[in-house]
């Protein structure tokens, strides 16, 4: 039997055959007619078909791609707008960004959002004053796509923003975004936010603000770390161990010992990594009761540290 050509049944008056063509659009041997066609299945009535064009055009980089691509922002179909935006997102062509910006005033929410997760990845400067403004949207998610956005630019004029939204967003995926983008801040001035979102009331944020801390440096920090090691989620312990390792934090020492008998083996390895780059021989008598620990990498984990502090002398 005579395979029907893809052209032929991306024409077909059944939407499930037109879909099954999208899909097989890739694998064709036609490689001079797959963007046209696949630039003729996002204008499909059909949002499947039009939904499977925007997933499978992410492979090509054709200006008429992005341009078919981009209106999709607005389709009709909340999946199809996300898979254009993280087709957008994928490519990350620069071309694409003028067509973007007008969308990032659009009168929809989810279109706003969508523009601003397609353009994020960009890093073009013309999305900064757009994103700074939409940190003031009524809608979480494009506040939350306006944080990562800025995190993407990276501007230090952005700091005091991002450090507001951190703290004070009604949203708590809001708040934990923007600790995370606050990760390429070099001021000081943000460890005394990242202290206090330490205490906030979703357990996320808490472990994001725990593992930024560490992420720059901040040994203001240790002490609210510290305290963190009792924080009721592993999580949040999990990212305050790291953090207090790579600050090489010697007031955490006894914190630390004190993990190494929670029944979490992943905060038990953590925590015997922190004891080994913290290098304190305070820690010896525990690690070597950790070389018998009912996990294995914890084991192994704990013969490590043990070298590291012999061979460096260790540091009381």
């Amino acid at each position: 039997m005579i395979a029907t050509p893809i052209n032929e049944r991306l024409r077909s008056s059944d939407p499930g055959v037109r879909r099954i063509a999208v899909l097989d659009l890739p694998y064709s041997d036609e490689e001079d007619d797959i963007v046209p066609l696949l630039v003729t299945a996002l204008a499909d009535p059909d949002a499947s078909v039009r939904l499977e064009a925007a997933r499978a055009i992410e492979g090509y980089e054709e200006p008429e791609a992005l341009r078919a691509l981009v209106p999709l922002l607005k389709d009709a179909d909340p999946e199809v707008r996300r898979a254009a935006a993280t087709t957008l997102a994928e490519l990350k062509e620069p071309a694409s960004a003028p067509h973007l910006l007008p969308y990032l005033s659009d009168d929809e929410a989810s279109v706003r959002a969508a523009a601003l997760h397609a353009i994020r990845a960009l890093r073009v400067d013309a999305a900064f004053e757009p994103a700074m403004d939409a940190l003031r949207d009524a809608d979480a998610a494009v506040r939350r796509e306006a944080v990562s956005v800025l995190g993407y630019l990276k501007k230090p004029e952005a700091i005091g923003a991002l450090t507001n939204a951190a703290a004070h967003d009604p949203d708590q995926e809001v708040r934990r975004i923007a600790i995370g983008a606050l990760g390429y801040a070099s001021e000081v001035s943000i460890q005394p936010t990242l202290s206090r979102v330490l205490a906030d009331p979703a357990w996320q944020v808490r472990e994001e603000a725990a593992t930024t801390m560490g992420k720059l440096g901040l040994a203001l920090g240790v002490p609210d770390l510290v305290r963190v090691m009792d924080d009721e989620f592993w999580q949040v312990r999990v990212k305050a161990a790291r953090s207090l390792g790579k600050l090489k934090a010697k007031p955490a020492v006894p914190a630390l010992c004190a993990a190494l008998q929670h029944p979490m083996s992943n905060l038990r390895k953590e925590a015997v990594i922190a004891l080994g780059e913290i290098g304190d021989t305070r820690a010896i008598a525990h690690l070597e009761l950790a070389l018998k620990d009912v996990d294995s990498d914890v084991r192994k984990l704990s013969k490590l540290a043990l070298t590291t502090i012999q061979l460096n002398g260790g540091a009381s």
